[in-house]
């Protein structure tokens, strides 16, 4: 797995925020492009990351074992996180995750048999009065996040899924 050139040019722009002997500064972007690009982060492109911010690898794979938006295994069309902290969950998060498992018919850290959603569990997302609050691909926010709320969401990012828009780890729906 490699890089492609659009790849190298968005980490060169980030690379570009740090001093120049500071590369490794941009790892979490560069492990954030990666992954946009293929979905999730197996060990050769971790690898290439590391090669190409000039650092040991084992110094990547630290960091994209201890943030959970990093991938190590491929995920569905739409990863689907779900904050079920004490704060959250006492405005209705534990009850949104199970509508949710319900619903998809996966428990945590599984996806649904179409290959379409894999449903997390996540820690604080800094945005406690908007909870119950689920994160799609790491990008896009929802709050407030009731059954019909989440229904409505399965239901677009299902319609998405059909037309061909999203890809893992990466782009959302159009109009998103």
């Amino acid at each position: 797995m490699m890089l492609s050139d659009d790849a190298r040019t968005r980490i060169d722009r980030e690379v570009a925020k740090y001093p120049a002997d500071q590369k490794q500064s941009a790892v979490m972007s560069a492990l954030a492009i990666a992954q946009d690009e293929h979905g999730w982060l197996p060990t050769p492109l971790m690898d290439e990351v590391a090669r190409y911010l000039g650092m040991p690898p084992v110094a990547v794979y630290e960091v994209a074992s201890f943030y959970e938006m990093y991938n190590l295994k491929p995920t569905g069309r739409f990863k689907l996180t779900i904050c079920t902290n004490l704060p959250c969950a006492l405005q209705g998060a534990t009850a949104a995750a199970e509508h949710l498992k319900r619903r998809l018919g996966v428990g945590f850290g599984e996806t649904t048999a179409d290959g379409r959603f894999t449903l997390k569990e996540g820690e604080c997302m800094g945005a406690c009065g908007d909870a119950p609050v689920v994160i799609v691909n790491n990008k896009r926010m929802e709050g407030f996040m009731s059954p019909s709320k989440l229904n409505a969401l399965l239901d677009e990012l299902t319609a998405a899924a059909d037309r061909g828009e999203g890809a893992p780890g990466g782009t959302e729906p159009a109009g998103s």
